[in-house]
C-alpha cells in the first residue's frame, strides 16, 4: 500500500511544561539530561504524527545548550520534521524557555533527531515523503540531506575504525 507523503504542518508538535525542583542541578537550573529527555519525546511525538508507526532515536546531531532555564519558568518544546528518507526521518526541535511573570521567552536549545519507522520485531518500514511547499522547508531539507550525508560517513569511520563489517 503506497504512503501518502505529508506537510511539516503535520507533524508540528508543541510541548510546555513548568519546570519543577525536581528536574533542576543545585543551581536551579534545568538538567540537561531532563532537556534531552524532553527533546526526544517531543521528536518522537512529530515524526508519530508523520510517519502513525513505532520509532526508535537512531541520531542526535547538532544539539546546543545556548540559554538556562530557572525553576519555575517554563519549557516549550517545538518539533517538525525536516526531511523523511525511506526508512528514517530527521526532526528539528526547538526549546525555549518562558518566564512565569514576564512572558518573555529565550530560545534555550536547538537539535536535530533521526528516527528510524520499525515494525513490532524491530525490522525497517518505509514512511512517508515529505511534501515541501515553501522555500523555507526545501533549505531545511537541503540541509538534513546534509547532515545525514556527514552522519552516515562518520558511522561508517566508527564502524570502520571499531573494525565492524559495514
Amino acid at each position: 500500500m503506497p504512503l501518502s507523503p505529508k506537510r511539516p504542518s503535520e507533524s508540528y508538535t508543541e510541548m510546555t511544561q513548568v519546570v519543577l525542583p525536581n528536574d533542576a542541578n543545585p543551581l536551579g537550573f534545568i538538567l540537561g539530561g531532563t532537556v534531552m529527555h524532553l527533546i526526544d519525546i517531543a521528536g518522537a511525538i512529530a515524526c508519530h504524527r508523520h510517519t502513525r508507526s513505532l520509532l526508535v532515536t537512531a541520531a542526535v546531531d547538532g544539539l546546543q545548550f545556548l540559554n538556562s532555564i530557572k525553576v519555575g519558568d517554563m519549557i516549550i518544546l517545538q518539533a517538525t520534521v525536516t526531511a523523511a528518507y525511506k526508512t528514517s526521518l530527521e526532526v528539528e526541535v526547538k526549546v525555549c524557555s518562558e518566564e512565569t511573570l514576564t512572558g518573555i521567552r529565550k530560545l534555550t536549545s536547538h537539535a536535530y533527531l533521526t528516527f528510524v519507522a520499525i515494525d513490532r520485531e524491530g525490522g525497517r518500514l518505509p514512511v512517508p515523503g515529505l511534501i515541501l511547499e515553501t522555500e523555507a522547508e526545501k533549505r531545511k531539507a537541503r540541509e538534513a540531506d546534509a547532515r545525514r550525508a556527514a552522519r552516515l560517513a562518520a558511522k561508517e569511520q566508527i564502524r570502520a575504525s571499531a573494525g565492524e563489517p559495514a
